[in-house]
């Protein structure tokens, strides 16, 4: 058999046609696959043949090449049963042998721990190594060094574990601790969902395996994330939270006096704790709390292992290491997982490798593997990265054990992904409340009549003089004695949740209170400072020409102290934190430009294109930026972000959308993690989004941020909206979120055509010795008795007003601007409408149409503010189900039409209203 009929196995067909391409064209083929074909015809041409003694070596080197590569597909994986277990691949005729050559004595080839052996014993050790309950998937990897590394930790003890018997009967106790664990809840709480880990329990020994290597491997931390289903056990039996915890959220407790929220269903809920292994070593386990929307906790976890990392120095990625557990079904289905894994090749993403283990049901909610995935195996998405896949049959619990040490093990040596891909069932239904035999009554019936992990594991041990079934009986015994203790006490002394929060870097945090604002002042000295430190640059380096002139300007508009832009009061925000040690992560698409060609936090060499950060380069001592462009996603990167602001309070993390239509795209972080996990989970964030919004007659996907959606989530003083107008107050709002006690999301509708608006810009002055205003007064002079007319607006359309009333000599018309929209500035705002005589008409105006942007939300708080006698008309656009008109004639006729509303003189006599004026109900 010659190399390339031994490639061809894998897909014949698909070779087949390449081979013929290559011999048409040899550079229409991929490189690699080139140089397969090039070496073949070499080796043709100059006659490569075999003698008689080489031709069985070479068969049996195919013969054991074949079986590490293709073992997995007879390996004995199902364990209801169904597992195939013979392929034509590996059929002994496929290689020049018969049955009569069993007997022979061959040379084992490359095989380790075998030198001349018989061909039925090479051929036992194969299928011990590679076709038993644990099978390996290596075809994808094409790193050498990474397969000779895997295959001598297999092969010379032929893929089994070193146990003794104390390590055996730890095996069982931890089984049992699982399903009797299980079986109590089961009995105690007869029709609660608990999403229970049975017939999946080998799960729990995987991670123990995981713990105790990594604590022998000086591992600091371990940070998992996994979905619902066996959940509970993982906090019981891995976390070690207390039973009694755990009972008392069966039994319905509150949150403790002085926690806001409304707290998760116990299966939602995260644990963290210093352990010590067996053998005494420290390591601290974190598991996050997750909804359930499956896997949108991967990049979340990702972040918060980041950050540790940097947190702790740990730049080589050994002392934190993340493990991901998922469904089968989610895994497969759900584009996030996809995203998670290209980070794990990014540099700027990358934590070192992540341990992934499919907890795999054979099963989706009710949904059979044949209709929710079209490969093999659920971990077939693995080969994108060309990671090893262990598939485990979880009946075997040993299996599962040298899984553990071989997936840890490689990822710390390589420090990239590796998976498993534990077989198992799900003895229940989805939940425990649901009957699975509508759907799928054989599988059912089968599971109903096997027999549990614990006993196969038990009867075998028995059996081999490990244990007896009395000691069995007193470990199960005695831990129903220990539930039912844990039990009385959750339900006499444990009537409140217990909440572990603003620990480990959290130290020092604490819950906000009514006070959001803070000192955040520069000294005008420092800022200029900071100006002409950014305008210095390295020696050799040179500047495209535009950028060279934006420089200078910026460090003009500094010197001179006005007509300070967008782009120049973010850099000298970003710039005073630096030096006041305040480490920053700016990530988005083309974040380091600006989508919008204002920000140039990276600067290229016109001729050579080396890169240059100007930030990293303010002062001695300063903390470091990172200015990150990310790949072309939402959601994994936000929940990334939210993840590294989650871990890291004293890093200042900000995710820029590229227009603010698109973060819809993440929606499930923002409305999972960003504006509900304090109230679900006491677990704070200060990541910052920007999302540039207005309209400029862009299109309906390039100018709403949808800020109706954010404040539709905002309650409980849950995060921050703003919609700002001037530089400083972009300024000022970025320094305020470092410089409180406690930490908020911080929702920025952030400009587009403003970043160059001639009126846009700031004094020097404002930003070195004022603070955030939640409301802007008008900026006519004039006195407030002279007012008829007060319009009440937020963001870019003040511009468009403020032009509109000087064109008209509207002098009795005021301009309010509510720059924070939550929390609703009621107090603030109050005393400005307060200054106006009574009889002022009030209106609210915005671009938006009716139905989104301010309106809905602010409406009834103005209404209050105002009282019921006091008349309150909405200006803007009308109803829409797209947030913008395609046509730039129409966008230029409604804004026209919004102004001239906004601003025309009173009408003498009573009218229709017009189209733009919806009158609001008092």
């Amino acid at each position: 058999m010659n190399f390339l009929d031994f490639i061809a196995r894998a897909n014949p067909d698909y070779v087949e046609s390449l081979y013929r391409q290559y011999k048409e064209d040899p550079a229409s083929v991929d490189e690699r696959w080139a140089l397969v074909f090039a070496g073949y015809e070499f080796a043709s041409r100059n006659g490569a043949t075999t003698t008689a003694e080489e031709g069985p070596a070479l068969r049996v080197s195919d013969l054991v090449d074949t079986y590490r590569n293709f073992g997995h597909l007879i390996a004995d994986l199902d364990p209801l049963g169904h597992s195939p277990r013979s392929h034509p691949f590996l059929e002994l005729e496929r290689f020049g042998f018969d049955k009569d050559d069993l007997s022979r004595t061959v040379t084992s080839g490359t095989f380790r721990g075998l030198a001349d052996v018989r061909l039925a014993d090479l051929l036992a050790a194969l299928q011990q190594t590679y076709c038993g309950t644990l099978g390996v998937e290596l075809v994808d990897i094409r790193d050498e060094k990474q397969r000779d590394w895997l295959v001598d930790r297999m092969e010379n003890c032929r893929n089994q574990p070193t146990l003794e018997a104390a390590d055996r009967v730890r095996l069982l106790e931890r089984l049992i601790a699982a399903e009797t664990f299980e079986q109590f809840l089961q009995t105690k709480y007869v029709g609660q969902k608990r999403f229970s880990l049975e017939g999946g329990e080998s799960l729990i020994v995987l991670l123990d395996t995981i713990v105790e290597d990594a604590g022998a491997n000086g591992v600091a931390e371990i940070v998992m994330g996994m979905p619902h289903r066996g959940r509970l056990n993982v906090l019981a039996h891995i976390l070690r939270k207390p039973y009694e915890m755990i009972l008392s959220e069966f039994e319905g407790v509150f949150l403790p006096a002085g926690i806001q929220g409304d707290g998760d269903v116990k299966y939602h809920l995260g644990y963290s704790r210093d352990h010590r292994t067996s053998a005494g070593r420290p390591i601290h386990l974190s598991l996050s709390s997750n909804p359930s929307h499956l896997e949108a906790i991967d990049p979340v976890v990702e972040g918060i292992v980041r950050a540790k990392q940097r947190y702790l120095g740990d730049d080589e990625r050994r002392r934190v290491v993340p493990v991901l557990m998922h469904g089968d079904a989610s895994f497969t289905g759900q584009g996030i997982v996809y995203e998670i894994l290209a980070f794990s090749e990014l540099a700027a993403f990358t934590t070192g490798g992540t341990v992934h283990i499919t907890v795999n049901n054979q099963i989706g909610f009710t949904t059979s593997p044949a209709e929710f995935r079209f490969t093999r195996y659920p971990s077939e998405l693995a080969s994108v990265i060309q990671a090893p896949v262990f598939h485990v049959n979880a009946d075997d619990p040993e299996a599962a054990v040298q899984a553990g040490k071989l997936a840890l093990a490689f990822r710390n040596q390589f420090r990239v992904d590796v998976f498993i891909d534990l077989v198992c069932y799900r003895r229940h239904g989805h939940n425990e409340l649901d009957d699975p035999t509508f759907t799928q009554p054989v599988m059912y019936r089968e599971i109903g009549e096997h027999p549990t992990v614990v006993a196969r594991y038990a009867e075998r041990l028995e059996k081999e003089g490990v244990i007896d079934r009395a000691r069995v009986k007193a470990i199960r015994d005695e831990l129903k004695g220990t539930l039912e203790d844990a039990l009385s006490y959750a339900r006499d002394f444990m009537p409140r949740q217990q909440v572990f929060a603003l620990g480990g870097m959290w130290k020092g945090f604490q819950w906000a209170g009514s006070d959001w604002s803070a000192d955040t002042r520069v000294g005008a000295d420092r800022l200029l400072a900071a100006a002409e430190a950014l305008r210095r640059l390295p020696d050799g380096f040179t500047p495209h020409p535009r950028i060279n002139k934006l420089l200078d300007q910026r460090l003009d508009m500094v010197k001179t102290g006005k007509g300070i832009d967008w782009g120049c009061a973010e850099t000298l925000a970003y710039a005073s934190l630096l030096l006041e040690n305040i480490p920053i992560r700016l990530t988005g698409q083309d974040t380091g430009r600006g989508t919008f060609t204002h920000r140039h936090a990276i600067l290229y060499d016109h001729e050579n294109g080396a890169e240059h950060v100007p930030l990293n380069h303010v002062g001695e001592g300063q903390a470091d930026i990172e200015v990150v462009n990310s790949p072309l996603s939402e959601a994994g990167v936000l929940g990334f972000e939210y993840g590294m602001s989650s871990a890291d309070p004293r890093r200042l993390v900000i995710w820029e959308a590229q227009f603010g239509d698109f973060a819809n795209g993440a929606q499930v972080i923002i409305d999972q993690f960003i504006s509900s996990a304090e109230s679900k989970w006491q677990r704070m964030s200060g990541l910052v989004l920007l999302l540039p919004h207005g309209y400029e007659g862009q299109g309906p996907e390039h100018s709403s941020a949808r800020l109706e959606r954010f404040l539709q989530l905002a309650a409980d003083q849950n995060m921050q909206v703003v919609n700002l107008t001037t530089p400083a107050q972009l300024f000022h709002a970025l320094r305020r979120q470092m410089h409180r006690s406690f930490r908020k999301p911080l929702i920025v509708m952030s400009p587009k055509s403003l970043l160059r608006h001639p009126r846009a810009v700031s004094t020097l002055a404002a930003l070195a010795g004022d603070t955030f205003h939640p409301v802007l007064g008008d900026s006519a002079e004039r006195a407030p008795s002279d007012v008829q007319r007060v319009l009440l607006c937020s963001g870019k359309i003040f511009y468009a007003l403020d032009k509109e009333r000087e064109e008209r000599e509207r002098s009795e018309v005021a301009i309010l601007r509510v720059e924070q929209l939550y929390p609703f500035p009621a107090r603030e705002l109050g005393e400005m409408l307060r200054r106006y005589p009574p009889s002022a008409e009030v209106r609210w105006v915005q671009e938006e149409p009716k139905n989104q942007g301010g309106w809905q939300f602010v409406a009834p708080l103005l209404r209050g503010l105002l009282g019921a006698d006091r008349d309150l008309q909405y200006i803007g656009r009308d109803e829409a189900a797209s947030p913008a008109t395609g046509s730039y004639k129409i966008h230029q006729a409604e804004e026209a039409a919004i102004l001239d509303e906004a601003l025309k003189r009173p009408r003498l006599a009573a009218a229709e209203p017009p189209r733009h004026a919806d009158r609001a109900a008092s």
